[in-house]
């Protein structure tokens, strides 16, 4: 994998770091593909419960990466978007940790999120009409279903960027840190989902995300189906068994 998406685990947490500060992390080929790897390593691996996506040098991402994409770069994954996680997130939670500037691409990386953590310092933004361009990598879709359409609306067509502490109000921020806390704060978010069953965290992220497709009727004979394996897996008997035996569960995964 190349050095400029750095990987480490840490528990059954693992933490992707865009490793570019002197282009603020911007995306090249090499990004693309890092992020894409890292995270089918999340997807693949037991031990794995949950995905951090920082950026190094105090900068989140700056979006795609312009003189890259002059030389025939690309910062998309057939198939599978902006890095390769924007069309097709993990199954697994993944949480962005934000210190500095999240905009225009970067920004539609925290979109593939699902969780943000960010410093107080931190500043989002969706630029792309100011160049005449249109944010296709998942803002102009998906930012209208986070937020209300006005606030959305006036993000995307003004193209100016927003504070923390206003993302945190408008509910696209869950926790906000002092300036260079946003990996720990990530970290400890990460830790305590990573706790829990990971049948249960996968399915039911799994039906968060997609149960604004269904109607009301279908909803519930989809969720059922979702829902079942887990109700009968090994680890829901180990979740009661702990539970009545007062002790930490064991989780394995099935």
């Amino acid at each position: 994998m190349s050095n400029e998406v750095l990987v480490e685990r840490r528990g059954g947490v693992q933490v992707i770091t865009i490793n570019r500060p002197e282009a603020k992390n911007a995306i090249n080929g090499a990004v693309a593909q890092g992020v894409a790897a890292a995270v089918d390593e999340l997807e693949a691996s037991d031990d794995l419960r949950v995905g951090v996506l920082t950026g190094a040098g105090g900068t989140f991402c700056a979006g795609m990466d312009l003189k890259a994409f002059l030389r025939g770069e690309t910062p998309t994954v057939d198939g599978r978007g902006l890095a390769g996680i924007t069309q097709t997130p993990p199954r697994k939670p993944l949480i962005g940790a934000v210190e500095g500037w999240a905009v225009a691409g970067g920004f539609e990386l925290l979109l593939a999120c699902d969780m943000v953590v960010a410093a107080r310092n931190a500043k989002f933004g969706v630029p792309e009409v100011k160049r005449a361009l249109v944010a296709g990598a998942g803002a102009a879709m998906l930012l209208p279903q986070r937020l209300p359409q006005a606030i959305a609306l006036e993000m995307l067509l003004t193209g100016d960027p927003i504070t923390a502490e206003r993302a945190a109000t408008l509910g696209l921020v869950n926790r906000l840190t002092d300036e260079g806390g946003a990996i720990d704060g990530a970290l400890e978010l990460a830790a305590t989902i990573a706790a829990n069953g990971p049948l249960a965290v996968a399915v039911t992220k799994q039906i968060a995300r997609t149960a604004g497709d269904w109607t009301f009727a279908e909803g519930w004979d989809k969720q059922n189906a979702l829902i079942a394996p887990v109700m009968t897996s090994e680890d829901a008997r180990e979740g009661a068994s702990a539970f009545a035996e007062k002790r930490e569960p064991v989780w394995k995964g099935r």
